[in-house]
């Protein structure tokens, strides 16, 4: 008897200590906090008496003021092929990125779930940023503090699900299936986003083939049944302190009462310098071209942006000089309008 029981015992401590040796080299959880605070004072040296009319892009319409860009916290965790991110953001950046959404979602710029059933495919459903363009909403991924015409007019966000697949040899496919542009939670949604990229990453040359277009009942944008949008991204490594991006774009919408299309497009260039890990130059030089669409006055605009980012460890600081010239007078100034605008920004970004 006595035999037995310590048999027993011994085949008990033995499964105890195989399963103890296999969680041991079981993945624990992992999960990452991050986050920035960033602020910024800009001028408008035409000096207009409003100061939401002083540039026409997202983010920086403000004059002669002090201004809290956004506090974002982002938290990921993972476990297995299975993880999630909620990325929350507040101030005056995360409430323009969601001007479509009711105020309780404000704060909500992602927040997703995923699951990587191999190496080669992940699904994703939830709300995230836009795959179409250059430029991020977080100003600590860009190297101008302002944003250009593109993204401002451009999708900010889909929410709904999406499929990455993984084909080899730097090459990547994207499809999905999402609410109308930039709307989190509407009551009903007919229509729906198809959402397409195909992507090639290599050691110096990237470039992604950006789609998405409406598809199904009539819109809820005004007057609108199709909308659709193409766009070019790529990023080319000339050298150790040299690289070049480029952005271009173009989005049309039918509007079904005229029983015509109206569209913008747009082109940029990014040059940037980086001589040193401390200190970077990037000049941003874009053509935005509308037919009365997107900012309704039918004017072509060229900016001109040069913004050097210097590093003191965490601190991020942005000086910036921007020149904008349109071929109609859309810019307000002190005593009227004018064809042409200068601003300078002096920005800070604390990232952790």
């Amino acid at each position: 008897m006595l035999k037995k029981v310590v048999t027993s015992s011994a085949l008990l401590i033995s499964s105890i200590c195989a399963i103890s040796q296999t969680d041991s080299t079981t993945p624990a959880p992992a999960t990452k906090i991050s986050g920035y605070v960033d602020a910024y004072y800009r001028y408008n040296f035409n000096n207009p008496q409003e100061s939401f009319n002083t540039g026409g892009t997202s983010f920086t319409n403000s004059q002669n003021s002090f201004q809290l860009g956004m506090a974002s916290l982002k938290v990921e965790h993972s476990f297995g092929k299975v993880g999630v991110v909620a990325d929350l953001g507040f101030g005056t950046r995360a409430k323009e990125f969601s001007y479509a959404d009711a105020d309780y979602l404000v704060p909500v710029k992602q927040a997703y779930v995923t699951y990587a059933p191999s190496d080669k495919v992940k699904f994703t459903m939830g709300k995230w940023g836009t795959h179409v363009g250059y430029e991020l909403l977080d100003p600590a991924l860009n190297k101008n503090y302002s944003m250009s015409y593109m993204f401002s007019y451009g999708p900010f966000s889909h929410t709904g699900i999406k499929a990455d697949f993984t084909l080899g040899k730097g090459s990547g496919l994207m499809v999905g299936i999402a609410n109308p542009i930039d709307v989190t939670a509407p009551p009903s949604a007919p229509t729906k986003t198809l959402l397409a990229q195909y992507s090639y990453v290599g050691s110096k040359f990237s470039a992604y083939l950006n789609y998405l277009g409406y598809f199904g009942a009539k819109t809820t944008i005004p007057n609108a049944s199709n909308l659709s949008q193409f766009g070019l991204t790529m990023t080319a490594t000339v050298s150790d302190k040299f690289s070049i991006g480029y952005d271009g774009t173009v989005q049309s919408v039918k509007d079904e009462e005229a029983d015509k299309s109206k569209s913008w497009w747009g082109s940029a260039l990014y040059f940037n310098y980086m001589p040193t890990d401390k200190f970077t130059l990037c000049l941003r030089t874009e053509y935005f071209g509308d037919e009365k669409y997107a900012l309704k006055t039918g004017a072509n605009i060229f900016q001109t942006t040069l913004s050097a980012n210097f590093k003191v460890g965490n601190l991020l600081i942005i000086p910036e000089l921007r020149l904008d010239n349109a071929s109609q007078e859309i810019f307000e100034k002190k005593d009227g309008t004018t064809k042409s605008t200068a601003t300078g920004i002096l920005a800070v970004v604390y990232s952790f």
